[in-house]
Parts: structure tokens; sequence; C-alpha cells
């Protein structure tokens, strides 16, 4: 049986940096976020991401909007990563969006829990110990180096979803289990123990892009969460018709 600093060295897997940041921002050429309807924010993002599920961008508009009448949560207006697990993991389900220049950062993969489920994703807990994903929404922390390098700390915004996530050390790292040409092989990616991973060339760049207050939203068409997540209730943000 592990040691209690071993787990949790080895539930918040870290990657390590091996690529550059993304390109140099452009200006604005619309409203900042903070301005913008849930409807024209999703118009945004779907324009930047065209290959993400539309109505999955507008609940995250939804939810970016109702967190922005929020200040207490700490969210940044200018900076949104969504993660589709209705996906299987060897597609691309992460996106990163650059709002206030209205660009796209990067469009990758990222790991589930373990016993989330194999290559698609289907359960999730805010449980420590369930080795599971959690859904909802998320503020980004700090960074810090842990056991494995360069990781970024996420807190949960969604009591009884995700709330436990900094207990749970619930935070985005790199992994060499990360890796689309052996997902391929295998029929799907390598599994965390509940942390969304990503690919160990893309980690230091793309956690840059999150530190600091970026919301990071995690969606699964969960008919629990969709109905009790106060982050997509009608009178703050509205959902779609």
């Amino acid at each position: 049986m592990r040691s209690l600093p071993v787990l949790i060295a080895t539930v918040a897997l870290c990657g390590l940096a091996l690529t550059a940041p993304a390109g140099s921002a452009r200006a604005a050429t619309t409203p900042p976020p903070r301005t913008l309807p849930p409807a024209q924010l999703a118009d945004m993002l779907a324009r930047a991401a065209p290959n993400a599920d539309r109505k999955v961008l507008q609940l995250a508009a939804n939810a970016m909007t109702c967190a922005l009448r929020r200040p207490e949560l700490g969210v940044d207006p200018g900076r949104l990563s969504v993660i589709d697990y209705s996906r299987p993991s060897t597609e691309q389900r992460m996106w990163v969006f650059d709002l206030a220049h209205q660009k796209l950062l990067f469009e990758e993969w990222v790991a589930h829990g373990r016993n989330s489920g194999g290559n698609a994703t289907e359960r999730f807990s805010n449980r420590d110990g369930s080795f599971m994903s959690s859904l909802g929404a998320f503020t980004a922390k700090e960074t810090y180096m842990g056991g494995n390098g360069y990781s970024l700390r996420l807190e949960g915004l969604e009591p009884g979803f995700n709330d436990k996530a900094r207990d749970r050390a619930i935070v985005i790292h790199g992994a060499p289990y990360v890796n689309p040409t052996i997902a391929r092989l295998q029929g799907r990616l390598g599994r965390s123990l509940g942390c969304p991973a990503v690919r160990l060339t893309v980690a230091r760049p793309l956690i840059d892009s999150l530190r600091g207050g970026a919301m990071v939203f995690a969606y699964y068409p969960d008919k629990e969460w969709l109905s009790r997540s106060q982050l997509l209730e009608a009178d703050c943000g509205g959902k779609p018709g």
C-alpha cells in the first residue's frame, strides 16, 4: 500500500514543458468578453473552434457570463478553456481560447480519470480517492513544481460536483500517456487519477495560458449536473433553447 506522500504525488502528476508559448496576440475588434451576451460569446468561440460542439460552447459561454457576475469567484474574463468529455479520448476535446483577442490557442487531447471509463468518459465524481474526473467550471489558480514537474491547480466552482478539486489534487499537468499515436494503436489514451492531463509537449505553454484565473469548463451531458449547476441557471446566463 502506498504511503500518503507518494499517493498525493501520484495523483498530482505534472508534465515537463518542451515547447515555446503560443503565437503573439492580435488586437481585439469587438467589445471585451465581459460585455458580450452569452450568445455572442458562444458565436465567438464557435468561429475560433469550428470543430467544437456549438451547444457545448454555448453552455461554456453561459457559465462564463454567470461567473463574471460573481467577482468573488476570481474568473479572468479574457481566457477560457473548454473540455468536452462527451467525446472519446482519441479525439481532440480540449480548447483554450484567448477571448480578448478572439483566437484559439490550443486544440488538444486530454486524459480523464481511470475510473471514469475506457476510451469514452462515462462516470464522474467529486470524491477523494475515486480516481474519476469531475464536471463543471473551475478556476485555474497557481502553478507549482510537483513530483513530475510543472502543474496547475484547479479550484472547483460547482458545489457538490467539483468543489473538492483542490483537496483531491486535481491539476492540469503533462503526461507521457497522453499520446495520440499510441492511443490509435490501443484504442484510448492513457488515463490519469482524475486530472485533465495533456501532452508533455504542450503542457507548459498551455498551463501558462490558463494560470491566474482562467475558467476551465468540463462538460458531459450529465442530467443531474445540467439541472443543478448554479452557473447554468436560467437567471444567471441562461441555458440555450
